[in-house]
């Protein structure tokens, strides 16, 4: 891991070609939020693929309008949510329409670390 980053409504972690965000319980996550990912990623993966992996721990909403301005950071390579909640995966199935990157919903964490690995080989 090369950095922990701690806001007011997520945890993010970042590792060399991925980073792990775990939002707080409640929150609802707009498009306001991106200026905080974009930041990120300037500082953090500048000219560098990188994948999106959301750790869903908690429960908290997602205004899908965030996925039309997150399509446009060109080295997002994909974007992976993590939930064993059944609601959380359904949300995810839905946010995946709006979202014109590779999206995958995975059980674990290593799974979605492991198709970084994938999805950054190819």
């Amino acid at each position: 891991m090369e950095d922990e980053l701690k806001f007011d409504f997520c945890d993010m972690y970042i590792y060399d070609n991925y980073m792990v965000a775990i939002m707080n319980e409640g929150v609802t996550i707009t498009p306001e939020h991106n200026e905080i990912l974009l930041n990120i990623v300037d500082t953090y993966y500048n000219n560098k693929k990188f994948v999106y992996i959301t750790h869903r721990l908690n429960s908290y909403s997602v205004d899908p309008a965030i996925y039309f301005e997150t399509s446009k950071i060109k080295n997002l390579a994909g974007f992976a949510v993590v939930s064993k909640d059944f609601k959380a995966k359904s949300n995810a199935e839905i946010e995946r329409l709006f979202l014109n990157k590779p999206f995958e919903v995975f059980n674990t964490l290593e799974e979605a670390v492991s198709w970084t690995k994938t999805l950054l080989d190819n």
